[in-house]
């Protein structure tokens, strides 16, 4: 098995799955219980809060389990909008945002939000120009994803924030491809809300956080609801939340120095095999995490180049797990102004700790073959 799809989803770690059993087996009391099982199931949750707040360097009073990244944007993104409804009610994202990004934003135009959705530039940077001329009086919340799902680019955070500085409006991002890569602390200095996910980590699946400035007021979408302070339903995962921050404290469990290399190996190789046959969609080296490569066969549509690799027994991808199997193009490959009928070219490798130099190469020769196919 050849996996180069980690962007999608991380097999469980062995250490982190042992953390799964014991919580399970020795904490499995219901945290809002009042007796000795419950405290103690409750005490383990609050010191997982500590931890994740800790490595964030934030407030463990903002920081919210919920059960994975898509959660914990729609939940977050319509909290901070209605939080500002009496300021105003113009939204401001980027056209290649998450499906979960996009489903909060939708929700929220059925009660008369504006979204103005910002493109991208060839090199798959955010149109920082396009953004600065975008905000009005009435924009409330600027919703950006930190790192690029499908290519894996960077998007310059700080320099939004250097945009909307003074203006009182909030900040989310969508950091659940960044997590775990990336040292996340300095974007927590100056972003109101983030967003991660276990799964991506090495962690189990139906688990992930929300961090929101305590200094905000938001509520949950659903009156009534006991957990995580009232802000969303349903039992405390207590040992999927404890595996979670396991995996997430685990030091350097995806390097980037050997991610950066494998980058260098596979691109310089099917460039040299391809010739001018492949696309490669990137940003600079600088602002590009190099754990994540979109490309495009030319000529070859993706989803045929993905069955042709699965079925010689390497996994990648056609772009964001959320969209496969939807026959749609790229959002990012949309968002950068790429030609429509190159769209649906596009597709992703990614690396994780399990990726091997000689995997590398034998994909390199896999994906030759391929092109030399006749659709």
């Amino acid at each position: 098995m050849k996996y180069f799809d980690y962007a999608a989803t991380t097999p469980m770690d062995s250490e982190v799955l042992k953390i799964y059993q014991e919580v399970a087996s020795e904490y499995w009391g219901n945290t809002s219980s009042l007796h000795d099982v419950g405290t103690k199931a409750e005490e383990l949750l609050e010191n997982c809060r500590d931890k994740l707040a800790s490595l964030l360097n934030v407030s463990s009073r903002g920081v919210y389990f919920t059960s994975g990244g898509t959660e914990s944007n729609q939940l977050a993104i319509p909290s901070l909008a209605f939080s500002q409804q009496h300021k105003g009610k113009h939204i401001i994202t980027s056209m290649a945002e998450h499906s979960s990004v996009s489903s909060a934003l939708d929700y929220l135009s059925g009660y008369g939000y504006e979204i103005t959705k910002i493109p991208y530039l060839s090199n798959g940077q955010l149109d920082l120009s396009a953004l600065k001329q975008s905000i009005r009086e009435d924009t409330i919340l600027i919703t950006i994803g930190h790192v690029n799902g499908e290519i894996g680019s960077i998007q310059p955070l700080e320099d939004i924030n250097n945009l909307i500085k003074n203006k009182n409006i909030f900040f989310h991002s969508d950091c659940v491809q960044s997590f775990g890569k990336m040292d996340l602390k300095k974007i927590c200095s100056f972003v109101d809300s983030i967003s991660i996910s276990s799964h991506k980590i090495y962690g189990p699946k139906g688990v992930g956080a929300v961090y929101i400035r305590p200094t905000i007021h938001v509520k949950g979408l659903f009156p009534h609801q006991s957990h995580e302070n009232g802000f969303r339903g349903g039992t405390i995962n207590t040992p999927g939340i404890a595996a979670f921050v396991g995996a997430a404290i685990q030091p350097n469990h995806d390097h980037w120095d050997k991610a950066v290399q494998l980058r260098k190996l596979f691109t310089s190789q099917l460039t040299n095999e391809l010739k001018n046959c492949v696309t490669i969609y990137e940003s600079e080296p600088s602002i590009q995490l190099p754990h994540v490569i979109g490309l495009a066969i030319n000529g070859h549509e993706g989803q045929w180049v993905m069955l042709e690799c699965n079925r010689k027994g390497f996994f990648i991808s056609t772009g964001s797990a959320c969209r496969q199997g939807l026959q749609t193009p790229s959002k990012t490959m949309i968002a950068m102004g790429v030609a429509e009928e190159k769209q649906k070219e596009f597709i992703r490798i990614s690396f994780g700790k399990g990726t091997q130099v000689e995997d590398v190469i034998a994909l390199v020769e896999t994906l030759k073959k391929v092109s030399e196919k006749t659709l």
